[in-house]
């Protein structure tokens, strides 16, 4: 395929150029309407290319198959047999991809270091989660994707599943054995979905880790706004065999998805596809000789310690993202959130991730060498300040096994069910009717329907003590947890 053509960005610009005056949405007209002031931060271009895909980038019958060309070209580019682009976030197409293999009461294996947004998607498609437990790396307090032997026996003790839900790479850049997953799954029957929402670069360079589709899994979704360069909520689904069915597939988008999709993400991601296709290979490679020089770096400095390929050497994970630089700042004798604080107030560095061990950077190939010289003068700076640095109060983190809730009841059942308030205290030994997820990275320490336990309840608390962001409880203090309503009899 010609993969010099964006046929988005040509339809854009062909607009552009006639000058159409468009008596429809967005109500302020390409920019006409927009207060000056607005448009003095953002910019007019913004304005003047947004634009509705019927009657503005193709006609009102679609008949130019503007979308459907740009989705053809991102398929041949990463190997698919489809794509198809969502302009809602990553968060919205897992949701979507989880509804295209199992419906309200079905079984789907899911991996526990899951997203907030997969605990979204259980709660809203209903259906019954079977959890696939990390691997837990405790000298590191992280959690690894699991194994494809953990997904075996996960099948073997429910036949009835409908499929997988794998995470790779984690926030932390750590990944499955994809390709063995992939295998447990279809010896069952079943299909393999990988949320790869980090991974949008991997199908372009042969030094990272293995992209889901050449590992056989049978969905993947990206999102290109993570890695790639897409603006903000560009996702996409590739898909590949038959065990999902794109009808369906498309159906379910069509059922959460917006109908007003923008041709800002459009545009974006096509140009994007674009580009790796024609220079991604060079790109990368200039990025992957940045990363591994800045990393290089950080390892000479005193109290930061870099993640690296030790993890796979370890067996703790199958591979490493090289373009993910995560540092573990125990060493200075403060927390990643304060790391992250003081970088951000102090040199207007902003980290990607930071948590109770470390902070995270993600180097892609729109780095150069002012942003590599501006990080690596930042971590210095952070190394020679750091013994001035507030002490906070210690986030007690429990032990792997307390991490692993029981879960006694559905968790659309507990989330929309009856459910009241109780003291942290009493809260211990209930069943939770909310997610609460320490952010970031927003993986859920609490789900709902699980049993709230002692350790899980004093980690939570002594990170909000700390300074960790939990946005999505009820009550962001946990003074309070919000927890299924006991009946007269129990």
């Amino acid at each position: 395929m010609d993969h010099s053509r964006a046929p988005v960005l040509e339809a854009l610009q062909d607009f552009r150029r006639r000058g159409d005056v468009v008596f429809g949405p967005p109500g302020h007209k390409q920019g006409r309407g927009v207060d000056p002031r607005v448009a003095e931060v953002v910019g007019e271009d913004v304005f003047r290319s947004d634009v509705l895909l019927l009657n503005g980038l193709d006609d009102r019958r679609e008949s130019q198959g503007v979308l459907d060309q740009a989705q053809e070209l991102m398929a041949d580019a990463v190997g698919a047999e489809r794509a198809f682009f969502s302009t809602c976030g990553s968060s919205l197409s897992v949701k979507t991809a989880m509804l295209a293999v199992a419906g309200p009461g079905e079984k789907l294996l899911l991996s526990r270091n899951a997203h907030k947004s997969v605990i979204a998607a259980v709660v809203v498609n209903g259906v019954e989660p079977i959890w696939v437990h990390p691997k837990f790396d405790t000298e590191r307090h992280l959690a690894h994707p699991p194994e494809p032997d953990d997904v075996r026996a996960r099948l073997d003790e429910h036949p009835d599943a409908k499929g997988m839900l794998l995470i790779t790479p984690t926030d932390w850049g750590t990944c499955a054995d994809v390709r063995g997953v992939a295998e447990a799954c279809h010896a069952a029957g079943v299909p393999l979905i990988v949320d790869e929402a980090w991974g949008a670069h991997l199908p372009f360079h042969p030094e990272l880790p293995v992209w889901g589709i050449d590992a056989g899994a049978d969905l993947v979704v990206t999102s290109v706004h993570k890695m790639g360069g897409a603006i903000e909520q560009s996702s996409v689904f590739h898909l590949q065999h038959d065990r999902i069915s794109p009808e369906v597939l498309k159906q379910r988008e069509d059922l959460l998805g917006t109908t007003s999709a923008s041709s800002l993400v459009y545009a974006t991601l096509d140009g994007w596809r674009r580009q790796m296709a024609e220079h991604g290979r060079e790109l990368l490679d200039g990025a992957l000789r940045r990363a591994l020089r800045i990393r290089k770096a950080v390892a000479d400095l005193p109290g930061l310690e870099p993640m690296g390929s030790e993890v796979v050497a370890e067996g703790l994970a199958a591979a490493y993202d090289p373009l993910k630089l995560v540092i573990d700042v125990r060493g200075l004798g403060i927390s990643g959130m304060q790391a992250a604080e003081w970088l951000r107030t102090a040199c207007h560095v902003d980290v990607g991730g930071s948590d109770t061990c470390r902070i995270s950077a993600s180097i892609t190939h729109a780095d150069d060498d002012t942003t590599e010289r501006v990080l690596l003068d930042a971590l210095r700076a952070l190394v020679e300040q750091a013994d001035g640095l507030e002490r906070r109060p210690a986030v007690r983190l429990p032990e792997p096994a307390a991490l692993e809730l029981e879960q006694a009841r559905l968790p659309r059942d507990a989330f929309f069910g009856p459910a009241e308030h109780v003291s942290a205290k009493d809260a211990v030994g209930r069943i939770s009717a909310e997610t609460i997820s320490p952010y970031p990275p927003g993986v859920p320490a609490v789900a709902p329907g699980e049993v709230i336990n002692a350790e899980v309840v004093d980690y939570l608390r002594s990170g909000v003590a700390h300074g960790v962001l939990v946005p999505d409880a009820a009550d962001p203090s946990l003074e309070t947890f919000r927890v299924v309503a006991r009946g007269p009899h129990d």
